[in-house]
Formats: C-alpha cells, structure tokens, sequence
C-alpha cells in the first residue's frame, strides 16, 4: 500500500503526518476487509485558500471545507471494492500497478481551528479528517442521518483502535 502525502503549507505538524495517513488508511482498509494490497491514496495538505480554489473549481462551491474526498472506485454497496472486468485500466496506475482509490484533500487552516474548537489535539482532528475521508473513498456517504451515523460511527472505530481519541492532547 502506498499513500502518497504532499504539504504545499509552510506549516510542520507536531507528529508525522505520512506516519498518520499510512496508520488511519491501513486501519480503514483492514477494518472494511478491502480485498486489495495494492493501493495508493494521493493526500494534499494545503490551507483554506488553496481548498477553496479546489472546491470552486471541481464542486462549484466557493466556499472553504475542511476535507475533501475524490473517490476513484464507484460503489454500489460501500466497502464492495470492485473493479469492473475489462476496466482495470480506469483504476490501475500502470507505473506502479497500484489500484488508484482515491485523493484527499485537507486544509491545515481548518484541522487547526476545528481541533481548538472541539478541545482536541491537532493529531487527532488531522487523523479524524482522514478517516472521513478514507470512508468516502471507500464507498460511504453521509447524505442521510442513517449514513451520518454510520459514518461516525466506523471514524470512532477506527480512532479507537489506534488510540487516538479526542483525550489525548
């Protein structure tokens, strides 16, 4: 599994961000049984203006967001990872062989403010925006209040089990 992580901010996390990414995606993918070894997730931190320009431009709202989530596989039932027979090229980057999940965006700006806002460490909201994102890529959704409760559901999980609760500071 390869998780690619790329910081255009000038700002230095107090953990290792690529250490992070790699534990919470591992967590999620094993939790969700996900029948692939070969994946790659793309993860850019930027800051609020550059996931403005990102979220203007590919959803047309022109508004800053916290994370945003670019699945690669289409799901009828999340967690089903499947790719259609004779479209592994749409999924597959050829260089590496690795099917292609998905890509994260995060901004800096707001894991920082939302982790002073709901009295948690800078680590866990980073690690709790990936695993929302994660869980995007890997089918789910949170139209829904039953999807939201889901959703929350397997983030708490997955945090859980890494031991990265809202606690710990």
């Amino acid at each position: 599994m390869n998780f690619y992580v790329d910081n255009e901010t000038d700002y230095k996390f107090d953990f290792d961000t690529d250490e992070i990414v790699s534990l919470v995606c591992r967590k999620v993918l094993e939790r969700e049984k996900c029948p692939f070894e070969n994946i790659s997730v793309n993860v850019l931190i930027t800051d609020n203006e550059g996931i403005r320009d990102y979220n203007s431009k590919f959803r047309n709202i022109d508004k800053e967001t916290d994370v945003l989530s670019f699945p690669n596989l289409e799901f009828e039932t999340p967690g089903d990872y499947y790719i259609p027979e004779g479209e592994e090229a749409d999924y597959i980057d050829p260089e590496s062989g690795d099917i292609v999940l998905g890509d994260i965006i995060l901004s800096k700006d707001r894991i920082i403010s939302q982790a002073e806002e709901y009295g948690h460490s800078i680590k866990r909201e980073f690690a709790f925006l990936v695993a929302h994102s994660m869980l995007h890529l890997s089918g789910y959704d949170h139209m829904t209040e039953d999807e939201a409760k889901e959703m929350e559901e397997r983030q708490k999980a997955v945090l859980d089990e890494l031991g990265i609760t809202r606690d710990i500071k």
